[in-house]
């Protein structure tokens, strides 16, 4: 197969000098957004022309653009333009808001697809969300760069979903890594054959046991790591050894809480700088843990590589796709007076997530604990009402006992 591009097979000092064109220019955009104007106050863009010089910035933390946005919304001074500039704004959790932009590959998913073998002649059934989050719109934008025909399906249906797969001849799924499989065992309930071959996925862990039961099913499945806010950051490629960092964002592995660089090859936070001309975030920490690879990917893309997701620097759990964070856990807390604390455990039945919450009360309504579950966590999931002081006291209260290996 043929690369997306030039830029993924550049060389380390091509790249580099792009880097030394790019990223003082950048820099100098950012400063336009009142936000960044006021981190990068003392910054000199003509000085930020590598990775040595861009790791002595401040990291911007999301709790921080929350912040702002609550001061100044809805991007928090953050942006070059304004909302009503931009072709799409969303929301996800927290609440953050996001813009989107419709421009060719805008989230930079296209180049992800085209590693993963989509292009021209398939038909993507996208079930991503395309209520209020932006995955499902960044997956259409990406299709689109590819040449690629666009089922937006988004999430649940099942049976509509494969009725319209084999309809219409689908032939490619993007979505979580554990919803292609709902679907083909429904398919395979309804004694229907789907045409799938090849997935796209994100948004969870991919756990090498489902990648093998598509795999034994035909189906070739790659993952991506991305964000609502970045868009993609690095994806796998057939090699699957790795992640390879996209050509439009720079990433860093720094020790959490400093936004200091690592020592190559140890875990750390990852950090990352887009050089995206609308939404310029700049050493933006998305509190995800990985590690750099050494070398190149044997697949001929020269950019760096990193291990893949890796765990949470704080205790926010991805769940289902959706992010589960401390101070949720908290609100479902402080909503019934009678409880003491809880706990949200994740873990895996089958191939797919599952979400526990141990509650610490004397008493109360297990059904009204459910419907807090699902207003304030956003998910549905298992309740488990325990005595006062039966919690282990050890500061956890989103405890993921998932394994990755």
């Amino acid at each position: 197969m043929t690369h997306f591009d030039p830029l993924e097979t550049r060389t380390d000092d091509q790249r580099a000098a792009d880097l030394a064109s790019a990223l003082p220019q950048q820099i100098a955009r950012a400063k336009t957004a009142p936000g960044f104007a006021r981190l990068l106050a003392d910054v000199d863009p003509a000085a930020i022309t590598d990775a040595a010089a861009l790791a002595t910035l401040p990291v911007l933390r999301k709790s921080e653009l929350s912040r702002a946005q609550g001061e100044h919304p809805p991007f928090g001074g953050f942006t070059v333009k304004p909302a009503h500039g931009f072709a799409h704004v969303f929301q996800s959790p927290g609440p953050i808001y996001e813009p989107g932009g419709t421009d060719h590959d805008w989230w930079r998913m296209g180049r992800f697809l085209h590693a993963a073998g989509i292009g021209q002649g398939d038909i993507v059934q996208n079930c991503f969300g395309y209520h209020l989050t932006p995955a499902g719109m960044i997956f259409e934008n990406g299709a689109r760069a590819v040449g690629a025909a666009v089922l937006p399906a988004g999430t649940g249906q099942t049976e509509l979903q494969v009725t319209a797969a084999r309809d219409i001849g689908c032939t490619a799924y993007a979505g979580t890594p554990d919803y292609l499989k709902v679907i083909l065992d429904k398919a395979e309930e309804m004694g229907v054959a789907l045409k799938f071959t090849k997935a796209a996925v994100g948004g969870g862990a991919l756990f090498p046991s489902l990648r093998k039961e598509y795999a034994d099913r035909g189906i070739s499945c790659l993952q991506c790591y991305a964000t609502a806010d970045l868009g993609n950051i690095a994806y796998e490629s057939a090699a699957m050894e790795g992640m390879i960092v996209d050509e439009h964002v720079i990433v860093e592995i720094v020790t959490p809480g400093t936004g200091t660089p690592v020592a190559p090859g140890e875990v750390g936070e990852v950090v990352v700088t887009s050089l995206n001309p609308d939404y310029p975030l700049i050493r933006f920490a998305t509190g995800d843990m990985s590690a750099v690879l050494p070398g190149h990917s044997p697949c001929g893309r020269t950019n760096m590589r990193i291990k893949g997701w890796m765990g949470r620097a704080d205790q926010t759990t991805k769940i289902k796709g959706m992010f589960v964070r401390p101070e949720q856990v908290a609100a479902l807390v402080d909503k019934h007076a009678e409880i003491v604390k809880a706990r949200v455990i994740a873990t895996r039945v089958g191939e797919m997530d599952a979400m526990t919450v141990q509650i610490e009360s004397s008493g109360g309504d297990d059904a009204a604990y459910a419907r807090s579950v699902a207003e304030v966590l956003k998910l549905k999931g298992a309740i488990e009402v325990v005595a006062p002081g039966s919690l282990p006291k050890d500061g956890l209260v989103i405890e993921d006992q998932r394994r990755y290996d």
